[in-house]
């Protein structure tokens, strides 16, 4: 298979409106033949599809080798709809607004790669989808709570009335927000406390995945070793440690990729 020229992989399609239950409205993107095995896209918070997927060479090395990319702006990112309401934003609706755009596009059986945020939604949509997720790549993924590091009084006091931020781990959230054309500020916190409303926002070793999956994280990220346990937890998990990366610049690694396209092309015999 001859691989698309570089420019035109680089370029950002016309997103795809699928309408979630709730009305919100999900941007998706589509690249690759569509009698190509799917893999579905799902990317960390304050990112988009373009910024983690399209620019880091995802999208080109996927299609390249053959797959269908199906790829989605999560609610309160990119061109999807951004809800100020925290109540939009629990874990379960974040994973089933991956299914619902499964569905819209008629895809019955994929692959799923998710990175940070989308690594945590693929958690329980690889859980609850055990028949339509063949296999899963999940990057970055946190054992803990999501954005528990995030100093919530803060950033809603910087947002009101441009108070400045004091704690560092909260000053380099608004940084990589900021960094990103077009998110918005508000919707990102309804996401955190969204997030922390969610009874059951924990992943579950006890009820992990049973599908094979592969487990991610780079060397010097400090969730490495939560990650590392939940690999352990999962039936058939795997761990790659993403050598010299921290959780910011992983998704760029040469090596991450690699190692998961290695991993999606196996056919279970090694």
């Amino acid at each position: 298979m001859v691989a698309a020229p570089l420019n035109e992989l680089t370029r950002m399609p016309e997103p795809q409106r699928v309408y979630a239950p709730d009305g919100t409205r999900l941007a998706t993107y589509t690249w690759g033949d569509l009698n190509d095995p799917v893999v579905v896209l799902v990317h960390g918070f304050a990112s988009n599809v373009r910024d983690n997927w399209v620019l880091t060479g995802w999208v080109r090395n996927l299609t390249g080798a053959g797959y269908r990319v199906l790829a989605i702006d999560q609610r309160g990112h990119g061109l999807s709809d951004k809800p100020h309401e925290p109540d939009a934003y629990a874990i379960q609706t974040l994973a089933t607004d991956i299914e619902t755009v499964m569905d819209q596009y008629l895809v019955d059986e994929a692959f799923y790669v998710g990175y940070s945020l989308g690594a945590r939604v693929g958690w329980e949509v690889v859980r609850d989808l055990p028949q339509r997720i063949i296999r899963a790549v999940l990057g970055g993924v946190p054992d803990g709570m999501p954005l528990s590091g995030l100093n919530l009084d803060q950033v809603r006091a910087y947002i009101d009335h441009e108070e400045p931020v004091l704690d560092q781990t909260t000053q380099n959230y608004i940084a990589l927000t900021e960094r990103v054309s077009g998110n918005d500020l508000r919707s990102l916190l309804a996401l955190a406390q969204g997030m922390r409303q969610t009874r059951t926002v924990d992943p579950d070793p006890s009820n992990a995945p049973t599908q094979p999956i592969l487990f991610a994280t780079g060397s010097n990220d400090m969730i490495i070793e939560g990650s590392r346990a939940l690999a352990d937890a999962a039936p058939q998990g795997r761990f790659f440690e993403i050598p010299g990366r921290h959780h910011f610049n992983a998704p760029g690694s040469k090596a991450f990729k690699d190692a998961a396209l290695a991993f999606l092309n196996d056919d279970g015999d090694s």
